[in-house]
């Protein structure tokens, strides 16, 4: 009788913990569909807003407008992480999400460079600064929001569908795509069939507010003694540059292996493999599928065996494998080659950030968690990770080698491994100390 009670009992928190999660993650999805969005569709936007007689000029404008705005990120992880840090996770998700809806609806819905002229690259311009300002701190919110709600022992599964959550923004993005490739011509996507996934974006923001809304503050923000001022938090932030230097070298194999295996797949395929534009969105839906299934296993794993296993042996297999995969897929490229090789390097993106996500929450101090996660991960997204499709566009049109985006992932993968190794032998170095030094 008492084991069944406890069953019962159980069951409404158990479903009540999924429900807080689905909560806070929708947003966080929303924030990656409109990202991805924008570089699936960035040979029409660059016809539609950066109009130019040399296709590669304009593709070049598209994509560096696209990585113009992970430059906001780390202004937004500074002033908005504080704001979360002081006031409350809840309340900072809302903010960051109705300035997320401010951006997607000004590039949804604004004219053309043919109607308004120089205002329309230039307001598109501002609506991804926007975007990137608000989506500083989106992530790192999300994931120490979701850090602070787990259960003992499952902190990494918990934060894994921060980034799970954003590859079902990923298919659903892939499979939006398809049915629009189907029903009309390059011609009218280029035209003007681009707007309709910013417009069904749109479309889901009541929701996702109405989900937020709900949401409740985290205990571990409740029961702080002392809430530090925004001016505090900056210089805690700033006395710890080392660890927010490391997380963004760890950060950085992340978001350069997710924009490379997510938002620049199609324009790979169809611009350097000259592969069918549908092709290329089954790839990236399988893919997102391949990482909302490793994400939260990866999670748990490290709940078992530690962060720092996964995170040192992916980084490894990515230094071996990323040129010679991508060698191997240029010298014959096919539907299948490029299905296989986006897989490998989706399933090693996918088990290192299951891992990464929640290590990074762990090693911020907690009254700068949420500021210190964002400006980490924002600077490698703002140096790096942003830049990746115009970075792979420009090395293969400099080289000619349409193999040169796997020594970029190469890269990534060694600042990845560096950080994972100090952070180590540093952690090493601590549990020496103690065990020489013993508290009395």
């Amino acid at each position: 009788m008492a084991a069944h009670s406890s069953l019962t009992s159980a069951t409404p928190a158990r479903t009540s913990q999924v429900r807080r999660v689905v909560r806070v993650a929708a947003g966080n999805a929303l924030e990656m569909y409109d990202f991805q969005i924008f570089a699936y569709y960035a040979a029409a936007i660059a016809i539609t807003f950066f109009p130019s007689g040399n296709e590669y000029a304009s593709l070049m404008l598209s994509f560096a407008t696209f990585g113009a705005g992970f430059l906001m990120r780390p202004l937004g992880a500074i002033v908005l992480g504080a704001y979360i840090d002081h006031h409350g996770r809840r309340k900072g998700l809302l903010f960051t999400l109705a300035l997320m809806a401010v951006g997607t609806l000004s590039i949804a819905l604004l004219p053309g460079y043919v109607a308004i002229g120089l205002a329309a690259p230039l307001l598109v311009l501002v609506g991804r600064l926007l975007q990137g300002f608000s989506a500083g701190v989106e992530l790192g919110g999300v994931s120490v929001y979701l850090s602070e709600i787990a259960t003992a022992g499952r902190k990494g599964f918990y934060v894994a569908w921060q980034s799970a959550s954003q590859q079902v923004a990923v298919m659903f993005a892939a499979v939006l795509g398809l049915v629009l490739s189907s029903i009309l011509s390059t011609g009218q996507i280029r035209q003007w069939g681009w707007r309709i996934p910013f417009l069904a974006g749109c479309a889901l923001l009541p929701f996702l507010f109405m989900l937020r809304r709900s949401l409740e503050e985290t205990e571990a923000f409740l029961q702080r003694a002392h809430a530090p001022q925004p001016a505090e938090i900056a210089r805690t932030v700033a006395a710890n540059w080392r660890l927010v230097l490391l997380g963004m070298m760890m950060a950085t194999m992340t978001t350069v292996s997710f924009y490379f295996v997510t938002a620049y797949t199609p324009t790979f395929g169809a611009s350097v493999l000259h592969l069918a534009a549908s092709g290329n969105l089954v790839v990236t839906l399988c893919v997102g599928a391949c990482n909302l299934l490793v994400l939260p296993l990866a999670g748990a794993l490290s709940d078992r065996i530690g962060r720092r296993p996964i995170l040192i042996a992916c980084t490894i297999a990515a230094l071996a494998t990323a040129y010679p995969a991508l060698s191997w897929l240029v010298s014959a490229p096919s539907f299948s080659r490029l299905l296989m090789v986006e897989l490998w390097l989706a399933f090693l993106y996918a088990a290192y950030n299951g891992a990464m996500a929640v290590y990074l929450t762990e090693i911020m101090p907690l009254e700068v968690r949420t500021s210190g996660f964002s400006v980490a991960y924002s600077l490698a997204t703002a140096l790096f990770g942003g830049f990746t499709p115009a970075i792979c566009t420009y090395l293969i049109h400099a080289t000619g080698n349409r193999a040169m985006p796997g020594v970029w992932l190469s890269l990534a993968a060694a600042c990845g491994l560096s950080a994972a190794l100090i952070l180590s032998y540093k952690d090493l170095s601590h549990q020496r100390a103690r065990s020489l030094n013993p508290p009395l």
